[in-house]
């Protein structure tokens, strides 16, 4: 059985924009891509229905460019689970209010065992500085939280392998 690994909607947005004139988004930008062609056959991959919706919004033709990459890609389910572990990774301020999305992004994964949470996000979900707090929120609903990591990080853990 291939590891599962939820796919947070930062990942589309990086496989569909042009390439960045910042060295290091444009070096994101292209890890992203070569973990996309090289690797990702590794993994079953997931999403929400809350990737989908961010990945809708927008500039339409963007928009378009994105969704072209979640075909095929399974839908899992948002389960009343998932609510309540969202609410409580938002209580105390350990994720804002702006970061709603983001929590459910989270919990959808630890609800259904997803082992690897890939995102970007570095501000509310890849946070060094959170992951302690999210995981203890996580097992304190008996749920294992997912590994949270950037493509980068993932590609790393395959080259330990």
């Amino acid at each position: 059985m291939k590891p599962s690994v939820y796919l947070e909607t930062t990942i589309f947005g990086y496989l569909a924009m042009r390439t960045s004139g910042i060295l290091r988004v444009a070096a994101n930008q292209q890890v992203t891509l070569d973990w996309w062609e090289n690797e990702r056959q590794r993994y079953d991959l997931f999403v929400s229905r809350y990737v989908i919706d961010e990945c809708s919004s927008g500039d339409p033709v963007a928009a378009r460019e994105r969704l072209v990459f979640l075909e095929g890609i399974p839908l899992l389910e948002v389960q009343h689970t998932a609510d309540t572990l969202a609410e409580n990774l938002l209580r105390d301020g350990l994720l804002p209010p702006k970061a709603a999305i983001d929590a459910y992004h989270i919990s959808i994964a630890a609800i259904h065992g997803i082992e690897y949470l890939v995102t970007w996000n570095c501000r509310h979900i890849a946070n060094p500085a959170l992951r302690p707090q999210i995981e203890t929120v996580c097992r304190e609903m008996d749920c294992e939280p997912p590994v949270i990591c950037t493509p980068q990080e993932l590609l790393e853990i395959n080259d330990v392998y």
